[in-house]
């Protein structure tokens, strides 16, 4: 059976109707009068058909129930391709469902998911769920579960365990992905021999970052053909949540399986042979390089983190660039959603001061376009160096003058992503020398990737991008002035700022740690850097200050700054 709430054939909610047909359609699969012993709530995240309670039960005994909330998609300002793309796989998984022969519930709603799935067990019956990724999601069911409406039994996606983290890291913070890598290269096998790490390191990171000059030419990016269901999701997405930012171009990314394998195929034979000497380096000609751009497919489970490590392995792809991608995958994404786990999403931080009060929530966007604010402000977040500048417009598209920032933004409202450096050492680097409310930082990275849930988002912004949340899952702020960034990118030559110059990057650097120098002093890896503040000639610092509360005024009222802007006023 197909139950269908809310887009059935003869009362299809708007942009519904050819999905509804096609599910309809699909009812000849099953057999009349069965009913599956058992329902499983799978949510948005959950698209998988290799690791699931589901899949290992025979299809028309297992039903599937899936929730489209208009509520959980108005929470934030999320990108109108984030949306699309989840919605859009979404659908298609329930229709794969389908064509394998599982009964399933398909509702639409605009109430929140919690409200769609209680009301649908009051009338069908308790359900089963994996645990959800996003401690946002778990918090919303949490009453259900009490209830003994909904049973949650283990998230199978995941590689390594708890035990493993404690084993590896401890108990208490701080943690270090280091120790925890190496500690699942052991456990698991991967590029080891005889206990020793193949090549005889675990990280070949020092050798993977030289810059980019066009040679080896960038792989082109993948196009995807698409069908009605596609051009349904985009219609709806424009109609209705046309107010987001961002735009929506769905056949830049995949929605089936076959798609979703699609990808990792061309990842693996076009970036892999490449990604590690290069997986640091920004171009203005090559959005990618030779970045799989996968992550969100592992993170709605269209793609399983075992397949792709498996494919990398066999791959026969040079090994500093093998070892790069595992360290990814297996290191850096398991690393951080444990962390996230293990602190309750950073509310747990004993010693770690936080914001004085929540922050918003839509990180400054329905202001920037003329709508009020109605959603609930964030919690009071980490805040261990005490930054609380409301995020500038320059983050949503308007032009700050400062090249790197601008094509990356740029790219980022068009497609919803960017490559990890560009995260780390543009996008929050600049945040950070700025003082940007890390809250807000953290809320614009949620609310501008595809890829992006608070399991992954939060750790990387809150917890390495602006060091808000001090030494507990890095040894130190992850800032730079313009040197990193004219040496690994080529931005600079057209930018109106030059590098040693007159761009303001060096220089907001320099008054980011004679702003932190207390609050720095006692960090070993911070040495080096606060003993050079030290020596800096004191007008020199006076000038460095100056230039910060230029930047800073110029910014957050949205004008492009410009070298006039920075000239010594007399």
């Amino acid at each position: 059976m197909v139950y269908v709430d809310l887009v059935r054939p003869d009362a299809p909610q708007a942009h519904a109707r050819v999905f509804a047909q096609a599910l309809t359609k699909a009812r000849g699969k099953h057999e009349a009068g069965v009913e599956p012993t058992i329902w499983h709530y799978v949510p948005y995240d959950q698209l998988t058909w290799d690791h699931a309670p589901w899949t290992r039960l025979a299809a028309r005994s297992s039903g599937l129930v899936f929730v489209e909330s208009a509520e959980k998609a108005r929470r934030r300002p999320y990108h109108q391709q984030k949306l699309a793309f989840v919605l859009a796989n979404q659908r298609r998984y329930a229709l794969e469902a389908v064509e394998r022969g599982h009964p399933i519930a398909y509702l639409a709603s605009e109430a929140p998911v919690a409200d769609v799935l209680r009301t649908w067990c009051t009338r069908h019956g308790a359900l089963t769920m994996m645990q959800a990724a996003e401690r946002e999601l778990r918090v919303e069911l949490g009453p259900l579960a009490r209830e003994g409406l909904l049973t949650v039994v283990a998230h199978e996606g995941w590689l390594t365990t708890a035990d493993l983290f404690e084993r590896a890291c401890g108990a208490q913070s701080p943690w270090r992905m280091d120790a925890f890598y190496r500690e699942a290269r052991r456990k698991s096998g991967i590029l080891m021999e005889r206990g020793k790490p193949v090549g005889g390191r675990f990280s070949f990171d020092g050798e993977n970052r030289e810059a980019w000059s066009g040679d080896p030419p960038a792989p082109k990016d993948l196009r995807h053909e698409h069908g009605e269901v596609e051009e349904e999701v985009e219609a709806l997405v424009r109609a209705r949540f046309g107010d987001h930012p961002g735009r929506v171009d769905l056949a830049a990314l995949p929605t089936t399986a076959r798609q979703a394998e699609e990808a990792w195929l061309h990842a693996e034979r076009e970036c892999l042979e490449h990604f590690g000497p290069y997986e640091d380096a920004m171009s203005r000609s090559s959005r990618g390089l030779f970045h799989a751009r996968i992550a969100h497919l592992l993170n709605i489970q269209r793609l399983s983190a075992r397949r792709v490590l498996r494919g990398a392995l066999d791959s026969g792809a040079p090994l500093p660039s093998v070892e790069g991608f595992v360290r990814q995958v297996l290191g850096w994404r398991e690393f951080v959603r444990h962390v996230h786990e293990r602190t309750d999403g950073f509310r747990d931080l004993p010693g770690v001061p936080r914001a004085d009060a929540p922050r918003r929530r839509d990180a400054g966007w329905w202001s920037l376009s003329g709508k009020p604010d109605s959603a609930p402000h964030a919690e009071p977040a980490p805040a261990a160096l005490g930054a609380a500048l409301p995020l500038p417009p320059a983050w949503w598209g308007r032009p700050s003058g400062l090249a790197c920032l601008d094509r990356v933004v740029a790219g980022v409202m068009e497609d919803g992503w960017c490559h990890h450096i560009e995260r780390l050492m543009v996008l929050a680097n600049i945040g950070t020398l700025l003082d940007v409310d890390a809250r807000e930082l953290t809320d614009w990275f949620w609310c501008a990737y595809i890829d992006a849930y608070d399991w992954v988002v939060e750790p990387n912004v809150l917890g390495m991008g602006t060091f808000a949340a001090g030494e507990c899952m890095t040894t130190k702020p992850y800032i730079s002035g313009s040197a990193y960034i004219d040496k690994m990118g080529d931005d600079c030559a057209t930018c109106a700022f030059k590098p040693g110059v007159d761009c303001p990057l060096t220089q907001l650097y320099w008054a980011f740690l004679a702003r932190h120098e207390q609050r720095l002093a006692g960090n070993q890896r911070m040495l080096m850097p606060l003993r050079s503040l030290a020596r800096r000639d004191p007008a020199k610092r006076r000038e460095d200050a100056r230039i910060h509360a230029v930047v800073v005024e110029v910014l957050v009222r949205g004008a492009r700054l410009s070298p006039r802007d920075l000239a010594t006023r007399q």
